[in-house]
């Protein structure tokens, strides 16, 4: 880090991974926007970062609306400054087998992973290069290679990885990089909703993951902020169009 205070912005940001990394990079020297889909939900985050002395700005905004996205980033930059680290970790889960999938379990799955990481990328980029620096970390999954009862999220968390790779074919003259984390099991909310969803309860469930992961303990939210933290360094601008797996041991 230079002594120059940098504004990074982590979209899903008022739990969960996305708390965790909004909180390590204030830790870094960041100053944060904690952006979520309910401004109030983001507070809690941000008096967490105040209170350990870091600066901090909760912002609500749909990720999938192209004019609050604008807005949002419009606010960032005037009140935190010019935004030139990106975490699009926003996400939903639609879960259910093909053929009872509907449309708009599809449509707001990719809704929210890729449109939202686009717009929120397309609105950022031009901080990052007008900066001649710049950082985008984009949250996949190990779904993203195939995952029972998960085409829409499957297919987000792959498209992630792809959109993620041009990203940094595009922006690296401009001293940007774009890199993915594709986590495993890691305990959310989100991870908690798929036990409920399959019947069993969520210890029973991190149980039964637990014994198919080498390094035998289920993830946790800061295991991913840790990789982030690596990833939004000057240390890794040699490092772009990377898809690094976060979960316990290695992957298909």
């Amino acid at each position: 880090m230079t002594t120059q205070l940098r504004t990074a912005i982590v979209t899903g940001a008022a739990r969960g991974i996305g708390a965790a990394t909004a909180k390590r990079l204030a830790n870094d020297g960041f100053a944060v926007a904690v952006l979520d889909l309910d401004e109030t939900a983001c507070k809690q985050v941000v008096s967490d970062i105040e209170a350990a002395g870091g600066r901090a700005l909760a912002v609500g905004a749909d990720v999938s609306d192209e004019e609050a996205v604008n807005q949002a980033v419009a606010r960032v930059a005037a009140e935190l400054g010019a935004p030139t680290v990106l975490v699009n970790n926003a996400g939903i889960i639609r879960d259910n087998m093909l053929f009872k999938m509907s449309t708009s379990d599809w449509d707001a799955v990719m809704n929210v992973h890729l449109r939202g990481a686009f717009l929120m990328t397309r609105a950022v980029q031009k901080h990052m290069t007008e900066a001649k620096w710049g950082r985008i970390v984009n949250l996949s999954s190990t779904s993203a290679l195939g995952n029972r009862g998960q085409a829409n999220y499957s297919a987000a968390k792959a498209g992630m990885q792809g959109f993620t790779k041009t990203l940094a074919i595009e922006l690296g003259k401009f001293g940007v990089t774009a890199n993915a984390i594709a986590p495993g099991f890691i305990e959310t909310d989100m991870t908690a909703a798929t036990a409920e969803r399959v019947g069993v309860s969520f210890e029973d469930f991190k149980k039964s993951v637990t014994a198919q992961i080498p390094v035998a303990r289920t993830g946790k939210p800061d295991d991913i902020a840790n990789a982030v933290s690596f990833f939004v360094s000057d240390a890794a601008g040699y490092v772009s169009g990377q898809v690094l797996y976060v979960a316990g041991g290695p992957t298909n």
